[in-house]
């Protein structure tokens, strides 16, 4: 079996679902820590406790695929030619050179040229997704049919990137193109039944993951999942390196990870069903 990197952690399951968790690492290299302004804020916009969140994905026989490396070093979500998946809207790159409030990330001089960007590909986004599509294979091999769930979170207020307050539940599947409306319609219904906001396909419709890896007529049907931070953990009207993140709160996200693990099991219900047919 390959080795793979310590910042790359895989949990191998035999279930049809793969979770993914490629935004909630903290790591700098040591090589690039005294790049950034602040280490701070060169984590701050992390995926924040959302592996831990889904702790319970393992126990239903999922595989998960997490980076302990920040997205500020590369985003394991965006396009590897660097090409916005958002066009016309305020987003963050490959390799970001801004937080999500707009502040720079690199000191003056720093920021990573394209040579730089080439290697951190290699070092980072390829064996990540290599890693992925080994793990769908494997699992199509067994099943025929998989689902790939996309885990992410994000403070619920950035005026930079979205008007207001931002729903609970994100769900994305880029329009309703990456995935089986069966399958999305009981997600969407499991969200509204929760009594939390949500939206489908709303401002955040599905990353590089999301979209790069559906093939339905194939067996392989994605999904993302974007929360906001408020429902598992307490956030802040304002937050500084003193502040944030606030810790993982079990009591105040029980409801939501009631509703996530009934979601996760309407994944897990859909391919096999569709594997057993």
């Amino acid at each position: 079996m390959t080795a793979h990197p310590d910042w790359l952690q895989i949990h191998r399951g035999d279930a049809p679902l793969i979770v993914s968790f490629p935004h909630t690492g903290t790591e700098l290299p040591d090589a690039l820590a005294a790049q950034f302004i602040s280490p701070w804020l060169a984590r701050r916009d992390a995926d924040w406790w959302v592996h831990d969140l889904y702790a319970f994905a393992q126990q239903m026989g999922a595989t998960t695929i997490r980076s302990a490396v920040s997205r500020s070093v590369i985003d394991l979500n965006r396009d590897p030619s660097g090409s916005s998946l958002y066009p016309g809207q305020n987003t963050t790159g490959l390799c970001p050179l801004t937080t999500f409030d707009n502040q720079p990330l690199y000191r003056d001089g720093h920021g990573p040229d394209e040579a730089e960007i080439a290697r951190r590909r290699a070092t980072w986004f390829m064996p990540y997704h290599d890693a992925l599509a080994a793990e769908i294979a494997r699992l199509r091999a067994q099943h025929g049919t998989v689902v790939v769930y996309d885990a992410h979170s994000i403070r619920s207020h950035i005026p930079h990137l979205f008007d207001g307050q931002l729903p609970q539940f994100n769900l994305g599947t880029n329009g309703d193109t990456t995935c089986d409306n069966a399958l999305t319609d009981v997600v969407d219904n499991l969200c509204a039944m929760s009594g939390m906001s949500h939206v489908r396909n709303g401002r955040f419709k599905g990353g590089y993951i999301t979209r790069h890896y559906s093939d339905i007529p194939g067996g392989v049907h994605t999904l993302q999942m974007e929360l906001a931070c408020r429902g598992y953990m307490h956030e802040l009207e304002a937050v500084d390196e003193h502040s944030w993140p606030t810790p993982l709160d079990p009591d105040h996200a029980a409801p939501l990870r009631a509703t996530l693990q009934q979601v996760l099991d309407a994944c897990l219900d859909f391919a096999t069903s569709r594997s057993a047919a």
